[in-house]
């Protein structure tokens, strides 16, 4: 994945899109293989440190389809709570990150109130901005949509949209094939734990080179 390139990756449940994520930021570690994010690089067949993990970690923001937030905490000090332990970042200053990015994804009315407080798409607008305030490299997606209702749905995908505009490298596991067609350089489609085809959503989404891949659109477009 390019810097400020946007990978989709799509196909059926149980494919393995999911625990390439969790692979990618070493949730789940890989049996093999390597990880290279930016200048550091973790070859698997090699013994690595819980510290080493944690300093890739900080390069990585991760969205999940649960929003994860802390239920007890505001939105503000969810955000500010990463860079002030993590980073050692200054109050007033992870206070300033924080509220820009609230800004950045349009709820900043909403920074004193609780996460119950919130709607489904301002809670995972909020899980975004707070994935933003460890400032990472490159921003993963697990299905940031599934967990919403339909209406809500639009608001997330503009935001995500409007960090792909920004140049925010990204990998995003989705079902929302508009928004894969629309704003990804490059649609993964995974099978049964491999990867069948990678290709320009266009070409993907009219002429896939794979049977496979016919199939699943055809049965998309079914429903």
């Amino acid at each position: 994945v390019k810097k400020g390139e946007v990978l989709a990756i799509i196909g059926p449940s149980g494919s393995g899109k999911s625990t390439l994520l969790r692979c990618i930021n070493f949730l789940e570690p890989p049996n093999s293989g390597r990880v290279t994010i930016g200048d550091v690089e973790f070859d698997m067949s090699k013994p690595h440190s819980a510290r080493e993990y944690v300093a890739v970690r900080r390069r990585i923001g991760m969205v999940f389809q649960s929003f994860n937030l802390f239920q007890h905490m505001t939105v503000l000090d969810n955000l500010m709570l990463g860079p002030i332990r993590n980073r050692g970042m200054a109050r007033a200053q992870a206070r300033e990150l924080a509220m820009g990015l609230l800004e950045k994804v349009r709820i900043a009315e909403q920074a004193a109130k609780y996460p119950p407080q919130l709607s489904g798409g301002q809670q995972q607008r909020v899980a975004i901005a707070r994935a933003l305030c460890m400032q990472p490299k490159i921003m993963l997606f697990d299905e940031p949509t599934s967990a919403l209702d339909p209406e809500m749905i639009a608001g997330v995908l503009e935001v995500m949209e409007n960090l792909a505009r920004d140049g925010m490298t990204m990998i995003v596991v989705t079902h929302e094939m508009g928004f894969a067609r629309r704003v990804a350089d490059r649609v993964v489609f995974m099978d049964q734990g491999e990867i069948v085809e990678v290709a320009p959503p266009e070409q993907f989404f009219t002429t896939p080179a794979t049977d496979r891949a016919a199939l699943f659109l055809s049965q998309l477009l079914a429903h």
